[in-house]
């Protein structure tokens, strides 16, 4: 990619100060549901751009938005399409959310261009209908970006009775109906057909993913997740692995009581600091999942994680906050999946 000169950064940098103008005119529901622009002085080498949930808003990734940061990059988390407008949302008046895939695919791909105004490479990353549209992102775009976060991206529901219900009905729905409108940052409920959407999309993701090109993907998720589909993630991860063996996937598991709604402590993730460290860990990293394995168990034989990586000569390839990864991975899974005779004893 062409070095982006000091002048053309400053004029990529008013997109924050359009953006703002914009959202006071709507209004928006309060300051979470504004998009959040984290910019350095001058381009950076790697630029986040993140997608927060359905009926959500960017407030959810200002923790690891911060985090990259203050490591050193660009970070926007752009308000999605028809989503924190201010309004006395209910079943009778419906909140504006998008009918289509169309409209959060274009969104997608503007915003790419934008991010790609403020740095050499783009990380794209989202939380469930967001981390669908950075699933789509990481194929149409592959060979655009360099690594994609994907946490517990809706592809379809936990529920297939749930699906046939989305699919089907038109209805409307409350997330939260007994909570004060002051206190819910995003939406409260929507039409069904909105959440349809990312349905279809997720669909699209699975069956591409078979054949097509991916970015690195790190998909994350959660034994608790009471949403989406946790299979639809180790498919993802399986059919993107054939073609893109630097991608990774890990699985919080049900004791630690993660929710769907992950990235954050007052959304019911009191590992958020950890879930920031991974994702951060994967992006500065440029290894496969099996050479983490390859990690992992050399120290299962008395290594210590430096040891480890300079035994593979893999030191030049990790990030220092991997040994947070290693922590988390079972270790003794990977000892008899290598060894299945130890699983008899």
């Amino acid at each position: 990619m062409e070095k982006i000169s000091t002048q053309a950064y400053a004029t990529a940098r008013t997109i924050a100060q359009t953006v703002k103008s914009y959202e006071d005119k709507l209004p928006v529901r309060n300051e979470g549901c504004r998009s959040q622009f984290l910019l350095h002085s001058a381009p950076t080498p790697k630029v986040c751009l993140f997608f927060h949930g359905f009926t959500a808003a960017p407030y959810q990734f200002l923790p690891m938005g911060r985090t990259f940061y203050k490591a050193g990059y660009n970070v926007i988390i752009p308000r999605l399409p028809g989503h924190g407008k201010a309004g006395n949302w209910n079943k009778d008046n419906p909140p504006p959310l998008p009918d289509s895939p169309d409209a959060y695919k274009q969104f997608a791909l503007n915003w790419l261009q934008k991010a790609q105004t403020l740095g050499d490479r783009v990380v794209v990353g989202g939380l469930s209908g967001g981390g669908t549209m950075a699933a789509w992102l990481a194929l149409e775009k592959f060979d655009q970006l360099d690594r994609a976060l994907l946490f517990a991206p809706y592809l379809s529901s936990s529920n297939k009775v749930i699906d046939l219900v989305v699919n089907v009905f038109n209805t409307y729905f409350s997330w939260k109906p007994d909570a004060p409108s002051d206190k819910v940052i995003g939406y409260g409920g929507f039409e069904v057909p909105a959440l349809r959407v990312f349905l279809e999309m997720g669909k699209e993701i699975l069956k591409r993913s078979k054949t097509d090109s991916s970015a690195p993907l790190f998909i994350i998720s959660t034994e608790a997740d009471r949403a989406v589909s946790n299979l639809d993630h180790e498919t993802l991860y399986e059919n993107t692995l054939k073609r893109q063996p630097k991608s990774w996937y890990y699985r919080f598991d049900k004791l630690l009581n993660i929710p769907h709604t992950m990235m954050t402590k007052e959304e019911g993730n009191d590992w958020e600091n950890v879930l920031n460290v991974m994702a951060k860990a994967f992006v500065e990293s440029n290894v496969t999942w099996a050479e983490i394995e390859d990690i992992a168990y050399t120290m299962t034989e008395g290594n210590t994680f430096d040891q480890a990586v300079s035994r593979l000569k893999l030191s030049d390839r990790v990030s220092r906050d991997l040994p947070t990864v290693l922590t988390m991975v079972d270790k003794r899974e990977i000892v008899i999946k290598r060894n299945p005779s130890w699983s008899e004893e």
